[in-house]
């Protein structure tokens, strides 16, 4: 994506996780961020990944010079990205109608929970009010149901969705001259995320309730067990195929035939956890080890990138002691290495930079008024705040 300019409104987990996969693909992402007060309470933003790779320029949206500085931003872009609720852009005079008048060709994503429209457009909300209106949060869990994290809506549903929406409106933009609004919802992104439940369930495949099914923990196949270590494997070895090397790999009498005997299911976890339960997660993965019993070590969040696969691919990478994800997807024709936990910028970090960009006159005077801030930290220097 070089040559693709992104203005991002700085605002919360979606939105700046979309802004930072279009990062991670080339494009040179503006974060406009508000002057810092002394007052946040946050992690160090150097060390906040979803803004890795970005340029900051801080600005004060009240005064009417910050304004006409967004204004050139929006005129130089190709994608602006804002998670506000309905109408507050339009308040701050960066609504669409604003933003395609300045540039036709502008791609306008709008992240929310609930959706530019509906009766819950102005309703606050987290990930977790959008997933449990969907039925995915009523489809995950035990006796009571369990939290996805945030992944499923904010992540998931919200800025994966919202990049699929900017990438396919900015190929529109470049074929016919003409932007528009992507109006990207968590609420819808959760819901899409879950069609091939809903597939099952018109299919009459699959009971609305949790843990009764194929892929929700209700099969003693396709589950999470216990080690004797205190660790945890997970096995999905649906295939019957795969079944019977798992069974193999068991060594305990597990007829083949019974695998989709319903009524045998309870007394076949029993069996399959007393068995795990004997010995250690590593005893397990080494005993499966290039068998396709779909077995796998559950790691901790520290432990993960120390797997061999996951190391080697660099689908995590540890730098300067700080854990992050690598860049995804992949193109062999291009060597996209994530940039390092440093190049998260301070608010403010590059106002200058970008005010010389823009062709803006009176840059020291605009920063002495306040109306702009430069970081005075270097956004180079080592991030704080990284255990080592």
């Amino acid at each position: 994506m070089s040559g693709v300019r992104v203005v991002e409104f700085a605002g919360l987990a979606p939105s700046p996780y979309s802004a930072m996969i279009l990062s991670d693909l080339g494009a040179d992402v503006i974060r406009i961020d508000r002057p810092p007060t002394g007052d946040e309470i946050t992690m160090d933003p150097r060390v906040n990944l979803v803004n890795r790779g970005k340029r900051s320029i801080a600005l004060d949206l009240r005064q009417d010079a910050s304004k006409s500085i967004v204004t050139e931003l929006m005129r130089n872009s190709d994608i602006l990205i804002e998670g506000f609720r309905p109408g507050v852009m339009e308040r701050l005079g960066f609504g669409p109608d604003e933003a395609l008048a300045v540039n036709p060709r502008l791609v306008y994503g709008r992240m929310t929970g609930w959706g530019q429209d509906g009766p819950y457009k102005m309703a606050a909300g987290h990930d977790i009010a959008y997933v449990a209106v969907t039925g995915t949060l009523h489809s995950i869990g035990a006796d009571d149901p369990v939290i996805p994290l945030n992944l499923v809506g904010d992540f998931g549903g919200g800025g994966a969705f919202l990049t699929i929406g900017v990438l396919a409106a900015l190929h529109e933009a470049r074929t016919t001259g003409r932007g528009q609004v992507v109006d990207a919802a968590m609420v819808d992104g959760a819901a899409s995320l879950a069609t091939i439940i809903y597939s099952l369930l018109n299919a009459g495949r699959w009971e609305d309730r949790r843990q009764a099914n194929l892929l929700d923990g209700g099969t003693p196949f396709y589950s999470v067990y216990r080690t004797a270590d205190d660790k945890h494997v997970a096995v999905g070895a649906i295939e019957p195929k795969f079944f019977a090397e798992f069974v193999a790999g068991l060594g305990v009498e597990i007829s083949l035939s019974s695998q989709y005997d319903r009524a045998g299911w309870p007394e076949m976890r029993s069996r399959i956890a007393q068995r795990i339960a004997e010995r250690t997660q590593a005893e397990w993965i080494e005993t499966y080890e290039g068998t396709d019993a779909c077995v796998s070590p559950v790691l901790s969040l520290r432990e993960a990138p120390t797997d061999p696969h996951v190391r080697e691919r660099g689908t995590l990478v540890e730098i300067d002691g700080a854990i992050q994800p690598g860049v995804a997807p992949r193109f062999p024709a291009h060597d996209l290495a994530p940039p390092p936990p440093g190049s998260s910028p301070l608010p403010g970090a590059h106002t200058r930079e970008i005010l010389a960009e823009l062709g803006i006159e009176g840059i020291d005077e605009f920063i002495a008024s306040g109306t702009g801030v430069q970081s005075e930290a270097d956004s180079t220097a080592e991030p704080t705040g990284v255990s080592k």
